[in-house]
């Protein structure tokens, strides 16, 4: 069973040494660690990918854009006051992200709170000038969920929006195992050349390797590049600290997928390599929740189990995404918007998903079942452990966010 797997089966030891705490100056001369069909454990440089993706590949990437989503308050709007840390999670209401981002008023969100227990009932306040504009901003705790809280923005000028003050006065919310704050330099660094969509508490890491040569070199060999959007949530990044997968929950994040992207995975025929684990989860999520329009069930979200459950149909890949495009035709709408909870373990068979470009991750994590379920499919015998460590006993390579990248095929 699935649900039993042991995470300490998925540990390993990570000095901070070997943790890139800034990206290299020129990102595509990260190393990159090669699986090929075979088997086969190599070295290669991340410019060279173009040359190493099969002929007849579609490359799928995030175009979610890391907001700034850490936004600091002082008790009492005063430089001795209490620091209190609010860090914005996703839209509670409106719970339409580019709505809330557009809204002139009010807005609520789910957030986590910093130094929570020195901020009692009263609002906090932020003074503040955007474009000209002065406003005050106030915080608002409406209701504590789990270790979140649901916390209402709301401000006094109608002629700025709240886009316009997180870009202003929040501070991109880089990982906390980088040990230091948020420099100038995170907020170029930290998103990738083709992030255009709102919505990321953290960045989609496995694109950060691509430069516009690096893109220029893959559209001469002729293979398509799409986008999708998945919104990083900071759940992704998290250990498992249960132990065992089976009693841990899952995160829940926003995708999006347009109908000419469906289309083609319905029809085309041509082997998806995937940019990112937040990609693989979005178009194997995708596929699941084509099975359950398919059988009449709700599809706005995908329960975290439902791949493994005895009831799956068990479709085609083709016939999931009919399954979508009709659901689309019917309601009138160009993308298909859900949220997921997939969580990917040894044991899943991946059904849309047949390469993909990634980091290293972080120990006891999800994202490194994810990878080990793909490593292992069609009785692969280069299991996670011998790739990582493979890359631990090259002192050259570097890990998590900053770091270096991987070729799984």
């Amino acid at each position: 069973m699935v649900q039993s797997i042991r995470i300490d089966d998925f540990d390993y030891p990570l000095p901070d040494s070997r943790i890139a705490t800034h990206p290299l100056a020129e990102r595509d001369r990260c190393l990159l660690l090669v699986r090929d069909t075979e088997g086969n454990i190599s070295t290669r440089r991340f410019y060279e990918l173009p040359e190493l993706l099969p002929a007849d590949s579609m490359l799928i990437y995030n175009n979610t854009r890391v907001i700034n989503a850490r936004l600091r308050f002082r008790k009492g709007d005063t430089p001795g006051g209490a620091l209190i840390e609010i860090f914005c999670l996703e839209p509670e209401s409106p719970a339409d992200y580019a709505v809330s981002f557009a809204s002139t008023s009010s807005c609520s969100w789910t957030c986590f709170v910093g130094n929570s227990k020195r901020w009692k009932d009263t609002p906090l306040t932020m003074s503040l000038t955007i474009d000209g504009q002065a406003l005050t901003l106030s915080a608002t705790r409406l209701r504590r969920d789990g270790n979140a809280s649901v916390v209402e923005f709301s401000w006094d000028n109608p002629a700025v929006t709240f886009s316009r003050i997180i870009s202003e006065v929040g501070e991109i919310p880089i990982p906390p195992y980088l040990n230091r704050g948020t420099e100038a330099s995170d907020a170029t660094d930290y998103q990738t050349i083709f992030s255009h969509i709102d919505g990321s508490v953290a960045a989609p890491t496995a694109g950060l390797h691509f430069t516009p040569e690096v893109l220029s070199a893959i559209d001469t060999r002729g293979i398509p590049r799409r986008e999708l959007t998945l919104h990083v949530g900071a759940g992704t990044f998290q250990p498992v600290k249960s132990d065992t997968i089976g009693e841990h929950h899952m995160h829940s994040e926003f995708i999006a997928v347009g109908r000419e992207l469906i289309s083609e995975l319905a029809t085309s025929g041509r082997r998806v390599i995937a940019v990112g684990t937040t990609s693989v989860r979005t178009l194997e999520s995708l596929y699941h929740l084509g099975c359950r329009i398919a059988q009449g069930l709700p599809a706005d979200i995908l329960p975290q189990w439902y791949p493994y459950a005895d009831t799956h149909p068990g479709l085609t890949v083709s016939e999931a995404m009919q399954a979508i495009l009709k659901h689309l035709e019917s309601t009138g709408q160009s993308t298909f918007v859900a949220s997921t909870q997939l969580m990917i373990a040894p044991g899943y068979r991946y059904r849309v998903v047949r390469g993909m470009v990634t980091n290293f991750h972080q120990p006891r994590s999800t994202l490194l079942l994810l990878v080990s379920a793909f490593l292992t499919a069609n009785g692969s015998t280069a299991s996670w452990r011998d790739i990582y460590d493979y890359a631990l006993a090259d002192p050259s390579f570097r890990f998590l966010s900053y770091g270096d990248a991987c070729l799984f095929l």
